[in-house]
């Protein structure tokens, strides 16, 4: 089984052959992103502003699955590092089981939403039109969105990093191919407009579960799943949820922050508002990088913690930390030695390159030390310490970084908000030092090294 190399193979090596697929398949997700967005853009303004005012909906579902899958690998691998299989396999059931009445629920509910929803941010009856028809089509696909990150974490928490990479390239190449080709009507396919756009989307997502299914059914996959199972066991749920609420919530504090900063900006004019923005642009190839290492450490953290291998838990940590450091420091002294460079595709306004520039020198300096956080973050979900996660994630997004950009922007302006970023950071790191060394030392009084696995097992 995959899972020995959990437990047997040498830290670094480990986390590199876990991390580096996962990074790669988030930087797949957001080249897609951005190509997605070209395609509906090139139809018309109305139709790009329609799909970027819906998308919180989308994301509001897909962090749901997100968060639910963390919990599941988290769970999962835990169970198999305590050599308790049928455990595992009444994790993944259940697991599997909550993703349904969550698809189900979200198809319902969320397309009902839609108008109000848009109507809030706007009155342009084509902008309505558009975003209530993409989404209620998006949304028809929303329990096969949700199966497919289930077995993505299905796969990741058993440590076959590789099956997810393949199944998620293909699910967004395929819908890269078929944007163009629905929404323009190429070839002998008729002009679908948004309806083409959503299609595509739905095309790829289909396609990725169905590549899960096949793997799974290969027996790829060495987990029993039933829903009968998962029907029998909710009273797992409880550990799952303890995990994935924390996660999930934490994947929704990015949006919020940005709304926060953009209102903070907007008082000093534009610019900063669309310096922020480009930020963010290109800040997300850095920073999913280190979330796919992030993502790769969590199987193997909670199959050791499950086995009751405090130390090699220490070390995994520890290795990823490093390893976003290094990655870490590269992104800083690039924004520090060609900010220009890096935001001259995006204007040729001098005064906004200026201002660009200086923002990009004063968030860079937040860079390393933000590897701790990052990486503390997740390894204290695959310690099942969810709520300690979440906390730290605030702090960085929400809890100290909008405080301090409002207090600086006072006394510095517009650079203020972005020098408020490696100050938040900081602070930030110190918490999750403490935090990483109370949880591990937990950790080692729980599981003295004379302890066997089996004695452990319900801990």
């Amino acid at each position: 089984m995959n899972t020995d190399r959990l437990r047997t193979q040498r830290p670094l090596p480990l986390v590199l052959s876990m991390g580096i697929p996962m990074a790669f398949s988030m930087l797949i997700n957001a080249l897609y992103n951005i190509v997605d967005g070209y395609f509906v853009a090139k139809m018309s303004e109305q139709a790009m502003t329609a799909v970027s005012l819906v998308f919180p909906l989308q994301y509001a579902a897909s962090a749901a699955a997100i968060g639910t899958g963390v919990g599941i690998s988290s769970a999962v691998s835990f169970y198999l590092g305590a050599g308790e299989q049928t455990h595992a396999d009444d994790a993944a059931s259940v697991g599997l089981t909550l993703s349904i009445f969550h698809g189900i629920l979200a198809t319902i509910l969320l397309p009902l939403l839609g108008r109000p929803f848009l109507r809030s941010f706007t009155q342009d009856a084509v902008v309505i039109g558009y975003g209530t028809r993409y989404l209620s089509l998006v949304m028809s696909c929303t329990l096969a969105m949700q199966l497919q990150l289930v077995y993505e974490k299905l796969f990741q928490s058993v440590g076959k990093m590789k099956i997810p990479v393949v199944c998620l390239a293909m699910g967004c190449l395929s819908n890269i191919i078929l944007d163009p080709i629905l929404i323009f009507g190429l070839g002998p396919f008729p002009q679908l407009g948004i309806d083409g756009a959503a299609w595509a989307t739905n095309f790829g997502t289909v396609l990725s579960l169905v590549l899960y299914l096949v793997c799974s059914r290969r027996g790829r996959l060495p987990l029993v799943l039933s829903l009968r199972r998962g029907i029998k066991n909710l009273s797992l749920a409880g550990r799952i949820y303890l995990v994935g609420i924390p996660a999930a919530l934490s994947l929704s504090l990015q949006s919020v922050m940005v709304a926060l900063l953009n209102g903070i900006l907007a008082s000093f004019g534009e610019d900063g508002v669309f310096v922020l923005g480009v930020y963010y642009k290109l800040q997300s190839f850095l920073y999913l990088t280190a979330s796919g290492i992030v993502q790769g450490i969590r199987p193997p953290v909670a199959y050791s913690y499950g086995a009751g291998d405090a130390k090699r838990v220490r070390s995994i940590y520890v290795t990823a930390a490093l390893v976003n450091f290094l990655l870490m420091c590269i992104g800083t002294l690039l924004c520090l030695f060609f900010p220009e460079v890096l935001f001259s595709p995006f204007t040729s306004r001098r005064e906004v390159l200026a201002l660009g520039s200086r923002a990009l020198r004063l968030i860079c300096l937040g860079f390393p030390v933000s590897a701790l956080s990052v990486t503390a973050a997740g390894t204290l979900e695959g310690l099942g310490e969810g709520f300690s996660s979440f906390v730290i994630s605030f702090l960085r997004c929400v809890g100290l970084l909008v405080p301090l950009a409002f207090f600086l922007s006072r006394l510095l302006g517009t650079d203020g908000v972005f020098a408020a970023f490696p100050a938040a950071e900081g602070v930030t790191a110190v918490f999750s030092f403490f935090v990483m060394r109370h949880s591990l030392a937990r950790a080692e009084r729980l599981f003295p090294s004379n302890v066997t696995a089996r004695s452990r097992q319900d801990i």
